[in-house]
């Protein structure tokens, strides 16, 4: 893959690089940094030719488990053992680039919900934990189930507030960016290992089944439909801003109705990277807004 830092000599237009192509592409809003780091991780080995291999096994295995806890009267929930998995398989097994994405996923969601939050002056809005992780052993044992709570929560004591009330969604007299961070998330130790080779989206694919797995029937079907907030999260987005591009940012869309729980793993991908869009674009905004105030 091409240098990000010589983005002009590395083309040939007799034979153009599509990771290059996508590397300086600068229609949709989103971290430099990340950019590179995805694109290094989706060129990896393992996504090339791993991948098409073990997907219809990992696919196959959610079916499996699907009608296992259908004619098994015992309820499956381990969410200790999962996390205990899931950080196992991280250490060890995913890529440098993976393990940085899925740590900066936590800070992000973090600073997208305190800005609606925040903006929306909800004062009486409970209060979540927003998790924040530097290494990847502080994911102790509920980070990714508490994750996916901690959305449908939000929504829903978003909009009790807003209608207890009765109000909606406006931009406000001026906005608060101080929650957004322009710069480095303080994330730290990320193994690099000579096994740490797995792309994040076959990791992605092959942690699916082992989700479903270790939690209830229930509590997978919550998670995998999280994704389609996505959408919804947006839509608060396109007022507040009153700008419709968070909207197009969006593939995980129509949160009302259940998707497939065979593609989770590439929606999760989807969702990452909406989730990476939106908060480039919060950025840009903050940017333009201390340079307007500093002139």
């Amino acid at each position: 893959m091409p240098d990000y830092k010589d983005l002009q000599s590395k083309h040939d237009p007799n034979d153009p690089d599509p990771w290059f192509a996508t590397l300086v592409d600068l229609s949709i809003p989103i971290d430099p940094a990340v950019k590179r780091a995805w694109l290094i991780d989706t060129s990896r080995k393992s996504r090339q030719y791993l991948l098409p291999v073990a997907r219809p096994f990992f696919r196959l295995a959610i079916g499996v488990i699907q009608v296992l806890k259908i004619i098994t009267p015992k309820r499956w929930h381990a969410v200790e053992s999962l996390h205990r998995a899931i950080v196992f398989g991280m250490t060890r097994f995913v890529s440098p680039e993976g393990n940085w994405l899925i740590m900066r996923h936590f800070h992000l969601g973090a600073e997208i919900q305190q800005f609606l939050r925040i903006n929306l002056k909800l004062k009486d809005m409970p209060e979540l934990n927003f998790m924040r992780f530097e290494r990847i052993e502080e994911l102790g044992v509920d980070a990714f189930v508490k994750h996916d709570m901690n959305l449908f929560n939000f929504v829903i004591y978003l909009n009790q507030e807003l209608r207890r009330e009765g109000r909606k969604i406006e931009p406000p007299e001026t906005f608060d960016y101080s929650m957004i961070t322009d710069g480095d998330f303080p994330i730290k130790d990320i193994p690099t290992g000579k096994w740490n080779v797995i792309d994040l989206l076959t990791a992605i694919e092959a942690y699916t089944p082992v989700f479903q797995f270790f939690l209830t029937d229930s509590e997978f079907w919550r998670a995998s439909n999280s994704l389609q907030l996505d959408e919804t999260i947006a839509n608060y987005y396109a007022q507040i801003l009153n700008d419709p591009l968070p909207m197009l940012l969006v593939n995980n869309k129509h949160p009302m109705i259940a998707l497939n729980i065979q593609k989770a793993g590439f929606r999760l991908v989807l969702h990452g990277i909406a989730t990476e869009m939106l908060h480039a674009y919060l950025v840009e905004k903050k940017r333009a807004t201390e340079k307007s105030s500093s002139v």
